[in-house]
């Protein structure tokens, strides 16, 4: 069965399924109970005031913090915090800090690298720990939804994926970021899709003369193997660009959409979605509650419709490629080439400087295709510009949220730093 078959079959089924819910909801009960979504409020403390990055988490433990504003090629008009300096460790506000940017993961942005106390949060401890610590918030996110002739209703708002986050708002970040600093180049520290852009830059040799090295906290490329449940089934059924054709654009993680998608998703056994950290990304071993209920709150953030069929294309084929246009004729339109163009992962220069950290609990960015990555990368690197950090507990979000994370990864990531 061709892919325009599968695809027209999947999308009656998911007019019918949505149908039945349409006519069943009210006795759709014993679904709901099993997504977590639905039970934020029972175990969460209402919070009414929305977290941002200095008005509220910096300011609330007296932290400096500046809010710029950086425009894409493309016309987006994105948010660029920054912690200049630390309240602890010494130093001093006139001091030249080696600066860094933290670029966060899908249907995030930038708050979630602060959600903990300053001996917690990789934003803080950085400060603190002597460096200019600036925070990207990619296009769709709350604070990042201007543009200059568009507005988030208009469709092509939302005409993008990962492609144009690595063509056009990375570059705009690390550009604005090198021209502030006195033309220092920046350490980048990118988690999840944050470390899919860099690499798909540093494949066609762009941005090197921006960046002083990289750390990839659960790097993303290779997805074909992923042990996530939840996504192999969108994915199966087409999911996504289904939504995509009844004329979904905007894909909000907490918002209606999302719901009706997971009590059609959920009524599969296999899913469980009562803890959807786990069914998405592995069960994390050391998340606090708290920190948990700040993340769904307040860090959860939109993405397009578009990024998410190009993530499930990434697991249904081998392989990091642009996104897929559906045909040959479409293809050819954009890439003059039948298929879309294969970022190279191997062609990545060997003297960049990478400090690679992965969990054997993760289901994203699960151990089989990190290795395949690991072993592209690692095969020609040069060994004093390449370090991998591996913890057998973690999953997904340990890496930025976890409570052993300072040590355990931040103290030896803060440790390459110093050493490069």
């Amino acid at each position: 069965m061709n892919l325009h078959h599968l695809m027209a079959r999947n999308l009656f089924l998911l007019n019918f399924m949505i149908l039945s819910f349409v006519f069943n909801s009210r006795t759709a009960h014993s679904w709901q109970n099993i997504s977590s979504l639905d039970n934020i409020g029972q175990r969460c403390t209402p919070s009414n005031h929305p977290f941002s990055v200095c008005k509220s988490e910096a300011a609330a433990y007296g932290y400096p913090c500046e809010d710029h504003t950086v425009t894409t090629e493309d016309g987006y008009i994105l948010s660029l915090k920054r912690i200049p300096y630390g309240i602890s460790g010494g130093g001093n506000s006139t001091e030249t800090r080696q600066p860094v940017l933290l670029f966060h993961g899908l249907m995030v942005d930038s708050v979630s690298w602060l959600l903990g106390t300053p001996k917690q949060s990789l934003g803080f401890i950085l400060a603190d720990g002597g460096f200019d610590v600036w925070f990207a918030n990619t296009r769709g996110t709350n604070s990042s939804r201007n543009h200059t002739s568009l507005t988030p209703n208009d469709p092509a708002y939302w005409d993008w994926t990962w492609d144009e986050l690595a063509a056009y708002d990375l570059p705009a970040f690390l550009q604005f970021v090198y021209d502030h600093t006195g033309g220092q180049k920046v350490h980048y520290i990118g988690h999840s899709l944050g470390t899919l852009i860099i690499l798909a830059a540093f494949s066609e040799n762009k941005l090197l003369h921006l960046v002083r090295s990289a750390v990839l906290l659960c790097p993303i490329a290779y997805l074909s193997r992923t042990k996530s449940k939840l996504a192999r089934l969108a994915t199966q059924i087409l999911l996504a660009e289904a939504f995509h054709f009844l004329g979904y654009r905007e894909f909000n993680p907490v918002g209606p959409v999302t719901h009706e998608i997971l009590l059609l998703i959920c009524g599969d056994p296999e899913i469980d979605c009562y803890d959807l950290f786990s069914a998405v990304a592995g069960p994390d071993c050391c998340l606090n509650t708290s920190t948990v209920c700040a993340f769904w709150q307040h860090a959860t953030q939109s993405t397009s419709i578009k990024n998410l069929i190009h993530m499930s294309q990434m697991i249904r084929n081998d392989g990091v490629r642009r996104y897929d246009y559906g045909s040959v004729m479409e293809n050819m339109k954009h890439y003059n080439q039948p298929r879309p163009p294969l970022y190279n992962l191997s062609s990545i220069p060997t003297h960049v400087p990478m400090f690679l950290t992965h969990g054997g609990q993760d289901f994203l960015g699960d151990v089989p295709d990190t290795r395949h990555l690991l072993r592209t990368l690692v095969r020609n690197h040069d060994s004093d510009n390449m370090e991998v950090l591996y913890v057998p507990d973690y999953a997904h979000a340990d890496f930025v949220i976890g409570f052993n994370a300072p040590e355990l990864v931040y103290k030896p990531m803060v440790e390459f730093f110093q050493r490069h």
